[in-house]
């Protein structure tokens, strides 16, 4: 069995089989030799590249961080330049038929963490726009963004198959983050592309929706279809695996590492995972224990009593009571839709009907003439809606010394403030990215450059919602070890994930919330 680290083949192992040869496969997109530049960028990403994507396969790309998955796939989609032009075809593309488009990305569909459709502009938005009771004057529901001209059959099935249906009539802005990737993918098939690359489009979805949506994936690119339509997964090497995959491609420093059937690579995951999760339940145990020890005459940093919030009828949190004290680790979990980004709302001072519950934040009720700007000088925070908001010509340094101000414009640092900074940068491993723009780092670095924001004013309350969206597991480790050499004990952390398995070791403390914001349990 081959011997993987992070995800990765300890060897540099390419296992081809005969089929990977084969004359009688139908090819798709074929690449050889080639040459793969970004645009405006010099150094090549990939060198002497050979690939062939042939029909009946359904490939899985896995890889680190950096390794280049992300250049591949918009490569395949036609996004950047490749040497020499003849290098990379698109056999997919019928080129007989005088009214069919010339252009790879009109029929090479990339579903992407990125806002790519045109017709929504975050630049014209704010981040709590999306908790007020009204919506925005320049309003784009659901329905607008995917599109009002499909067929109408077709429309039925996507919506269904993606669980979009409730949700149409309401404002864009407004939808989480599984809900805003759920409806990036129903946009994407609604087009009926003749093949569908999608970039860890598993991020932010909780595992029942994971499970749907590799299910959708799965009957989609059926080969027993007539109508099936290809589909190229780019995902992280802890990911859940699709059972239809028939061929793994593994990258790591931007090269192909291994290749070949998903059994032998699956057994491997599953086996570095299980370890992983053995030694994590070890040390929580030490760390609870500990923490009992501590917990006498610790001050409350959150109580919530029987909080509800209520839109258009439609109850989003229902009678919800919590009590968070001074270091307490807390993982915030439930379902997509219960309620999580809400209730995180009212902690950071951003939701208008906290003042109409019973709330209580560092010791005071909110409501007696605190401003918001108050509560947020305690708190850091990280989400990917709030990720989505930031001005990607920003360097590293600019975007997390915005921390210090809570805000998302750029401010001038002092002395003191441009050392810790430059600190926390090495600390996390990340210095390359303190002079790069948001736009030339990764979605992984540019998700540890908005942790490292929230940690900058050492704050009493860090909120981490969803935080390790994209980063692989070598990346994860790096930060919980962080947490667990370098978060005071007077720190509080409530931390939102989907994964079971990203929650740190240090968080002893588990918020249940179930569907439709009812408090399903709480325990440790």
């Amino acid at each position: 069995m081959l011997k993987f680290k992070n995800g990765i083949p300890s060897m540099m192992t390419t296992r081809l089989t005969s089929r990977y040869y084969s004359q009688q496969k139908q090819h798709l997109i074929q690449m050889k030799n080639a040459t793969i530049q970004r645009f405006g960028v010099k150094e090549p990403v990939f060198q002497d590249f050979s690939l062939n994507i042939d029909c009946g396969q359904r490939w899985v790309i896995v890889g680190p961080v950096n390794a280049g998955k992300t250049t591949l796939a918009e490569t395949l989609a036609g996004r950047h330049s490749v040497q020499p032009h003849s290098a990379i075809q698109w056999p997919l593309i019928d080129k007989t038929n005088a009214n069919t488009s010339p252009y790879p990305s009109d029929h090479v569909h990339l579903v992407s963490f990125k806002e790519e459709s045109g017709v929504f502009n975050y630049n014209q938005h704010y981040y709590q726009e999306r908790f007020n009771f009204s919506d925005p004057d320049n309003d784009l529901t659901l329905v607008d963004y995917l599109g009002r001209d499909h067929p109408e059959e077709v429309m039925k099935k996507v919506i269904h198959q993606l669980d979009l249906t409730h949700l149409l009539p309401l404002s864009f802005v407004k939808l989480s983050n599984g809900q805003t990737r759920r409806a990036r993918i129903a946009r994407a098939l609604l087009r009926q592309p003749k093949m569908l690359i999608l970039d860890e489009p598993l991020m932010g979805l909780d595992k029942s929706h994971r499970k749907q949506l590799l299910d959708i994936l799965g009957e989609l690119s059926s080969s027993s279809k007539k109508s099936g339509v290809p589909v190229i997964l780019v995902s992280r090497p802890q990911d859940e695996f699709p059972v239809w995959a028939t061929d793994v491609l593994v990258l790591d420093n931007r090269q192909i590492v291994w290749q070949g059937h998903p059994e032998e690579y699956i057994a491997q995951q599953r086996q570095d995972m299980a370890q992983e999760q053995k030694e994590k339940e070890t040390y929580r145990a030490q760390a609870l224990l500990q923490e009992t020890q501590q917990q006498q005459d610790r001050p409350g940093v959150v109580e919530l009593n029987h909080v509800n919030v209520i839109y258009s009828g439609n109850k989003i949190l229902d009678d919800i009571s919590w009590t968070v004290k001074q270091g307490d680790r807390w993982a915030l979990l439930g379902p997509n839709g219960s309620g999580k980004t809400t209730l995180l709302s009212f902690l950071t001072g951003d939701h208008p009907q906290a003042y109409a519950n019973d709330l209580t934040l560092f010791g005071r009720r909110r409501g007696t003439g605190e401003s918001i700007w108050e509560i947020k000088e305690k708190v850091g925070m990280v989400s990917p809606e709030i990720h989505l908001y930031f001005n990607q010509n920003m360097t590293g340094r600019t975007a997390a010394g915005t921390g210090f101000f809570d805000v998302v414009v750029p401010r001038t640092l002092d002395e003191n403030q441009e050392t810790t900074v430059e600190k926390l940068f090495g600390e996390f491993g990340i210095e390359d990215c303190l002079e790069r723009k948001l736009k030339d780092c990764s979605s992984a670095e540019q998700r540890m450059v908005l942790l490292i924001r929230s940690l900058v004013k050492r704050p009493p309350l860090l909120i981490w919602d969803e935080p390790f969206q994209g980063l692989d597991m070598a990346m994860i480790r790096k930060v919980n070890t962080w947490l667990e050499h370098y978060l005071r004990h007077d720190q509080t952390l409530i931390l939102v994930t989907h994964h079971e398995d990203e929650i740190p070791r240090a968080v002893t403390k588990r918020f249940h919330l179930g569907p439709h914001g009812t408090d399903a349990n709480h325990h440790l």
